[in-house]
């Protein structure tokens, strides 16, 4: 089975009342971790690639990376440019055979974001390619995106109809309380989502497909080993996963998890060089590491997407 684009996907996710999962990928150990997951659940997955983590893989390790993965579980699976700031950098990605791409010209006003996204979504459409774009700004730091909370702002639904309308894209990322890193609620708050302004979204753009970045839910049991074994993640609160899966359950069909797997990984090596301080084999440490993404993902994929045995 080749890469497939999201299209189908977020179709039968919509209709379903389910989310799929869109996680990002760094190396090898992360790529068969999520996606020996999916193999054994049965779950389409959308694997998504960062500028930072294309220029730290190398873009053709990549590709080829997520290309084994596709022939080793034969899965329905969708490469992704997440967070793609320039027309070049979306030209580039569709070029080496991307099925999917985001423009987030969202820090842009608004008429300056409907161009770009525009001139993006003509390209790719002519390729073959779907577009991911976004409306409203997402506090927090990945990669290159760093948006102070003073400068976040929740998407506005009045503007979505006139924004898919006049841009073509495919899915929209909206802002509804979710935001990048694991440092996303002040600790003593409740967190809560504004599922107000999702579902007056819904019912502007019915049918639609929409989107949520920043969604890891930093599992507290992996913030607590991280810092049991020398780290420093006080007050690290993320979304809770109730709110995810009620969220997938209505427009949201894409649901963005990044921290969480790195929480994973880091927590497992942390550990593992904690009781084996003399292993200097990286596959020593690796392993139980791809091991932690896995069962992490498995979870995510039964308990907060609900797409398990949605595959075929």
């Amino acid at each position: 089975m080749p890469l497939v684009t999201t299209k189908e996907m977020f179709e039968k996710a919509y209709n379903g009342g389910y989310a799929i999962g869109a996680f990002n990928v760094n190396n090898m150990e992360i790529i068969q971790g999520i996606t020996e997951a999916a193999a054994e659940l049965k779950a389409p997955l959308i694997l998504q690639v960062s500028k930072g983590a294309r220029a730290y893989a190398n873009r053709t390790y990549l590709k080829k990376l997520v290309e084994a993965a596709v022939i080793e579980t034969g899965l329905p699976i969708a490469l992704h440019l997440d967070h793609g700031d320039s027309f070049e950098l979306c030209k580039s990605c569709i070029e080496d055979g991307f099925t999917s791409v985001m423009i987030d010209a969202s820090s842009k006003p608004f008429a300056e974001n409907i161009a770009l996204t525009r001139q993006v979504v003509e390209y790719a459409h002519d390729h073959g390619v779907v577009v991911e774009a976004e409306l409203g700004t997402l506090a927090g730091i990945e990669d290159e995106v760093n948006v102070s909370a003073e400068d976040s702002s929740y998407t506005h639904p009045e503007e979505v109809e006139e924004f898919v309308s006049k841009t073509g894209c495919d899915s929209l990322a909206i802002a509804i309380g979710t935001s990048h890193g694991a440092y996303k609620f002040k600790p003593g708050t409740k967190p809560q989502l504004r599922f107000d302004v999702l579902e007056e979204v819904s019912r502007r753009l019915p049918g639609f497909p929409i989107v949520l970045h920043g969604s890891s839910s930093v599992p507290q049991d992996l913030v607590a080993k991280v810092n049991q074994y020398g780290g420093n993640m006080p007050g690290a609160i993320g979304v809770p996963e109730d709110q995810l899966r009620k969220a997938a359950s209505l427009a949201v069909c894409k649901i963005n998890i990044d921290s969480d797997l790195r929480l994973a990984m880091t927590a497992s090596i942390r550990e593992h060089f904690a009781l084996h301080p003399a292993d200097f084999d990286p596959r020593q440490y690796l392993k139980p590491a791809r091991q932690a993404i896995k069962e992490l993902v498995a979870h995510k994929l039964v308990d907060v997407l609900g797409c398990d045995g949605k595959a075929f």
